[in-house]
């Protein structure tokens, strides 16, 4: 038999002796109950354990009590238990003691039944007695015992112990609440259901009520325990991630700073050896210029002389001596036979060599100069880090097989403008049905880098794409699936589309021009208004399994160009 039963050969007890009895397991388990609970206690907030988690050191906290200890202590860099005061060299990890989770839950569960609401026998006067009950017709809470000898009359309707029973009794009929009106959403007597304002609607009994909304409050309570750990699980991956920031801020700016040292190698390397080639230039075209000048100097010296002897000859009066001078014959002659130049300025005209006399004015060969720019410079960006490699997109043409009939496309294939009118082109399988046009270009693997000019009248799209995007439909806009992803201009707002997913974009365009960076193997597709600074848009994060081309959608007067 149970405790509280009676033996039948037993004489029977005097009700004092029920109630002291009553009264004393009461009293006993109170103190269990206060000394469980201060056990079952976190120490920080006092309260009975939620979601608890151990450290290392034994001591049993609420995992969000702890985590918010954690994080002040982390400002100071010294992490110790709020307990026993045991030190930890870094953040201690924090692990889920489900047993104690659940004596907690139960422990918790059972003190709002058996603290008994405080709620005590209304016949029990000289100790307190835990209600087992309330009859709300007689508005009186009862013990186990005096439960016993209660009216069994279905007008005396029995309750949980509530310090207030004439609230459950329905404020029109002052009869005890029996119904739930579905209808209404109400508990309502007998009488609401036969001759009131709810009769003819359909009713469950409270008790049926009650069973059938504690499974749908379990039903989302187990919804949000899911979701209270994910985010938990999603807290505790942040933390890791902030706690790694640093090390990959080092690493990078590490990669960054190398980077700068190699660029600046090689540009000395580059300005140097551009620097030695103008350097022998100059002297080449100098010692030139003073072996030309020299010779120059002597020929006018020879032009002098032939000069001063044919103004003597215009000043003989005799015609016989004019005519017999051996010399007259050659005073016209530069005598360029006797005159010897360097090499290099002397160049091949009709097979024989003329010398360069008026060319000669010791210019430097500035596109020598420029070739080795550009091709040390070009030399530089093959040679930089992997880590920062990025295909600078400069060549990249829209598919004229692909454009709409009223997409235009430039005579170079970098600019799509919407037209009113019909390109009359013919309807092919490749072709969309209106408004967009995808690249030739296509980007297998890799990182690039690619920008397009846009003007902010009328509506556009653009982005990247597969190839097996749809043709016609609504389906085929960009963003309206899950093989393209693109940005929205439209009425002066910016958004980001993906698989009919919208979000809103803000501040507005400061810029006419947006930037789009693609890291193929990364799953990266991000988007940058290119203002001064450069400010960053938006990002998706995917994984790609097509090659990816450049799309535009374009209505209204809008254009855009690569």
């Amino acid at each position: 038999m149970g405790s509280e039963e009676l033996s039948m050969d037993a004489p029977a007890p005097s009700a004092d002796s029920v109630q002291s009895r009553h009264g004393f397991l009461f009293l006993l388990s109170r103190m269990a109950s206060a000394d469980l609970r201060a056990e079952l206690s976190c120490s920080i907030c006092l309260s009975i354990f939620t979601d608890p988690v151990t450290l290392r050191c034994g001591h049993n906290f609420c995992q969000l009590c702890i985590g918010q200890v954690l994080d002040t202590q982390a400002e100071s860099g010294a992490y110790s238990c709020p307990d026993c005061r045991e030190g930890f060299h870094k953040r201690p990890s924090l692990h889920r003691n489900l047993a104690l989770r659940n004596i907690a839950e139960r422990v918790s569960s059972a003190q709002c039944d058996w603290q008994d609401s405080g709620i005590f026998c209304s016949y029990c006067i000289h100790s307190p007695v835990p209600a087992a009950k309330s009859c709300l017709l007689c508005e009186a809470s009862l013990c186990h015992d005096h439960l016993r000898v209660h009216s069994k009359s279905e007008e005396h309707v029995l309750s949980d112990p509530t310090a207030a029973p004439g609230n459950r009794k329905c404020a029109t009929h002052k009869k005890p609440l029996m119904y739930y009106c579905k209808k209404d959403g109400e508990c309502v007597c007998l009488s609401c259901c036969l001759n009131g304002e709810h009769m003819g609607h359909r009713v469950d009994l409270m008790t049926e009520a009650s069973e059938k909304k504690k499974k749908k409050l379990c039903a989302i309570m187990e919804e949000l325990r899911a979701s209270k750990d994910q985010t938990d699980t999603r807290v505790k991956s942040l933390h890791e991630q902030k706690k790694q920031m640093p090390k990959k801020v080092e690493t990078l700016q590490r990669a960054v700073n190398d980077l700068s040292k190699d660029l600046k190698r090689q540009q000395d390397v580059l300005k140097k050896t551009v620097l030695n080639e103008i350097a022998r230039q100059e002297k080449q075209n100098a010692s030139s210029i003073d072996h030309l000048i020299q010779q120059l100097e002597i020929k006018k010296v020879e032009l002098s002389r032939r000069l001063h002897h044919i103004e003597e000859l215009c000043n003989v009066t005799d015609p016989v001596t004019i005519l017999q001078n051996p010399d007259t014959e050659d005073f016209g002659d530069l005598d360029a036979e006797n005159m010897v130049l360097p090499e290099d300025v002397y160049v091949e005209k009709d097979g024989e060599n003329v010398a360069k006399l008026a060319d000669a004015e010791g210019d430097l060969d500035e596109g020598i100069i420029s070739v080795m720019l550009h091709k040390g410079l070009s030399d530089i960006m093959t040679n930089t880090r992997q880590d920062f490699r990025t295909m600078w997109e400069s060549d990249i043409t829209l598919d004229v097989r692909t454009a709409s009939n009223n997409v235009h496309i430039s005579g170079d294939q970098k600019t799509a403008s919407w037209s009113q009118k019909s390109q009359g082109r013919q309807e092919t399988p490749e072709r969309f049905q209106s408004f967009k046009v995808l690249s030739s270009t296509r980007f297998p693997s890799g990182r690039h880098f690619w920008e397009v000019e846009a003007n902010k009248i009328g509506n556009w799209r653009l982005g990247v794409a597969y190839a097996s995007i749809d043709r016609k439909g609504d389906r085929s806009n960009i963003g309206n699936n899950d093989k393209s992803w693109g940005l929205r201009w439209c009425s002066n707002q910016l958004s980001a589309r993906y698989d009919c997913k919208e979000i809103s974009l803000s501040p507005k365009l400061q810029s006419n021009s947006i930037g789009i960076y693609l890291d193929y193997e990364g799953g990266e597709l991000s988007f940058y208004d290119m203002c001064n600074p450069l400010r960053h848009l938006h990002t998706y994060k995917a994984s790609f399994t097509e090659p990816l081309h450049v799309v535009f959608a374009l209505w209204n007067n809008a254009w855009l160009k690569v």
